[in-house]
């Protein structure tokens, strides 16, 4: 193989870096390695590189993509990512200056979460426990008992989906009042569960030891296999056969709308912004004050 370019090699010095230091993600490394590389390529094709790149060449940049039709988000995205990579590099020493620094991002609106109605949840609750009642033994029997656990345990949590999905068979040893969740970077934390979510998960585990297959799995959701998690791709499918089997409409329902609607009834009644951010996990108070919206309409309603 050829020797790496310069530009190339602080990429990787940088990559490096979000894997050692924060534990950045797979999909994170892909995603910024993608958009850095459009990113060095535009400089490049500008007789430009990293170490000498203008304020003026990235507003070049970010305007090439909105030409292109990019939504400001995803531009804001981009933007961020060469706002660390050039912290980076001055961090380093490889650069004296950050070219970033008079740089605006792009505006955006404040879009709201999706929200489920706590009424749409209990169709979904109601309609998930009638099939566990309804299905036959075998392959449906353990497909409906784990899709109850699991709504059981999303809607009791918040959990990321990749967070509900791989969880270990052994995350309720010791006391099962309590869930460990391996999130972000390694890091864990301790989340409560309701009574409806504990009887759900051992009505599943339950079942699971009668099934070959999955009787010596080491995840709590396992695949039919067992060797596996359930995939996050199944899970969504499966909670988009059930919204249609309750009569809620299906675009409306996802693991992620699950976790606003844990968030959103919380704050309904009474739950403050700080409880809802150390529960759902977030880094900052900015993503939780999405929804100030909820508590608002609360406020709204007392003073009426």
């Amino acid at each position: 193989m050829g020797k790496k370019s310069a530009t190339e090699s602080e990429l990787a010095l940088f990559l490096d870096m979000l894997i050692a230091e924060r534990g950045a993600a797979a999909h994170t490394i892909e995603a910024y390695t993608r958009d850095l590389a459009a990113f060095l390529a535009f400089l490049a094709a500008r007789g430009a590189n990293a170490k000498t790149a203008t304020s003026d060449q990235i507003r070049a940049f970010l305007a090439a993509l909105s030409k292109k039709g990019l939504a400001p988000t995803s531009r804001a995205r981009k933007l961020s990512a060469i706002r660390q990579f050039f912290r980076f590099l001055l961090a380093e020493g490889i650069r004296d200056d950050d070219p970033c620094s008079a740089i605006d991002s792009p505006k955006l609106g404040r879009p709201l979460p999706k929200i489920l109605s706590l009424a749409d949840v209990e169709k979904l609750l109601e309609t998930a426990s009638d099939q566990v009642c309804s299905a036959k033994e075998g392959g449906a029997k353990l497909r409906a008992l784990r899709l109850y656990a699991l709504l059981e345990t999303l809607y009791a949590t918040g959990l990321r989906v990749s967070e509900l999905i791989a969880l270990p068979r052994d995350a309720l040893v010791g006391d099962d009042q309590v869930i460990t969740i391996k999130g972000k970077g390694g890091r864990e934390r301790l989340v409560p569960l309701t009574d409806a979510a504990r009887k759900a998960i051992a009505a599943q585990l339950e079942a699971i030891e009668s099934d070959a297959g999955r009787a010596h799995s080491p995840w709590l959701f396992p695949s039919p296999g067992g060797i596996e998690p359930l995939t996050r791709q199944r899970f969504g499918q499966e909670l988009k056969a059930l919204a249609i089997a309750s009569g809620v409409a299906p675009d409306r329902v996802s693991p992620h709308v699950l976790r606003h609607a844990f968030a959103s009834h919380l704050l309904e009644r009474g739950a403050d912004l700080r409880t809802v951010q150390q529960l759902l996990f977030f880094n900052d108070t900015a993503t939780t004050e999405i929804y100030t919206h909820v508590i608002e309409e609360r406020l709204r309603r007392l003073v009426e």
